[in-house]
């Protein structure tokens, strides 16, 4: 009857040096992505681990640990593994079915929340703002917009239903359910009939022919929620032409693309709100990433 090894005790340190080499193939951030997976394993923070770098682990520890490396080492984006991810300085639950929120995103939020504490009327400070956010996914968007705005009350849509249970989750989460309400749907279709403050989306805008697959990270996460049709903006097409009717009058319209795409968003918005300021605006990186309408 063969039986397991005995257990050779390791310490931290060492466990780490072997998630670091494992993924230094598969990763430009092998260091830290090993040190943020290890942290999980042990429920502690990245502190706690330099602190403890001579400490022992267990084997449950090192077999869960190691598992965890070995999903990050196929390509799996860490955000997945970890089952969250941070963004407009909250974490907020991910999983395969919604796009991880990116950094540039936040762009989106900033415009969002100027724009309506500035459209606040002194005479009737609490009167509801309102805010749609089209393919919702996650909820980063308009979960961070009511949190930041009291009185903003947020739509969502999503083609995807499991992307609208997410999203509910996350603004139970952030305690902003009670203004968030999400409906399954194409596009603006499920709200048609109502107008708002602020409009924003963040559609799939990648060339059917530019989607990674994986080991790519990108590859890993929803395909519907990255192709855009031929030239990346099918979606966005479809969208401007609804949008003139579901703005209030001086509403604000966030529309976030990569920069291959942003001219001809650009293009098309100006079409949809010939009489509106239409303005391309960039990332932190100084890249063209969402166009501005005001109308």
């Amino acid at each position: 009857m063969n039986s397991a090894p005995p257990y050779k005790p390791q310490t931290l340190a060492a466990i780490l040096a072997r998630g670091v080499i494992a993924l230094a193939k598969s990763s430009d951030s092998a260091r830290a992505d090993a040190q943020i997976l290890l942290a999980h394993a042990l429920g502690r923070d990245r502190e706690w681990l330099v602190a403890n770098a001579e400490g022992f682990l267990n084997r449950p520890q090192v077999e869960k640990y190691q598992s965890l490396i070995d999903r990050r080492a196929l390509g799996t984006p860490i955000a997945y593994i970890l089952g969250s991810a941070w963004f407009y300085g909250r974490e907020f639950t991910v999983n395969d079915r919604v796009l991880i929120p990116r950094p540039e995103t936040e762009h989106l939020v900033d415009e969002a929340v100027a724009f309506l504490r500035g459209r606040v009327d002194p005479d009737l400070p609490k009167a509801l703002l309102t805010v749609l956010d089209v393919g919702v996914g996650s909820g980063a968007i308009g979960c961070s917009i009511a949190a930041e705005v009291p009185n903003a009350a947020v739509a969502g849509t999503d083609a995807s239903p499991a992307a609208i249970k997410v999203a509910e989750h996350n603004a139970r989460r952030l305690n902003v359910h009670a203004r968030c309400k999400f409906y399954v749907g194409d596009l603006a279709d499920p709200v048609n009939d109502r107008r708002y403050d602020v409009l924003v989306a963040n559609l799939p805008y990648i060339p059917s022919r530019d989607v990674p697959v994986a080991p790519h990270p990108v590859g890993f996460e929803p395909h519907q929620a990255l192709d855009g049709g031929p030239d990346g903006l099918n979606h966005y097409r479809r969208l401007l032409t609804a949008a003139p009717r579901l703005m209030r009058p001086g509403g604000l319209l966030l529309l976030e693309a990569a920069p291959p795409t942003m001219s001809g968003l650009e293009a098309l918005a100006r079409a949809a709100f010939p009489m509106a300021r239409v303005e391309a605006r960039s990332d932190y990186a100084g890249s063209p990433r969402y166009v501005k309408v005001a109308s």
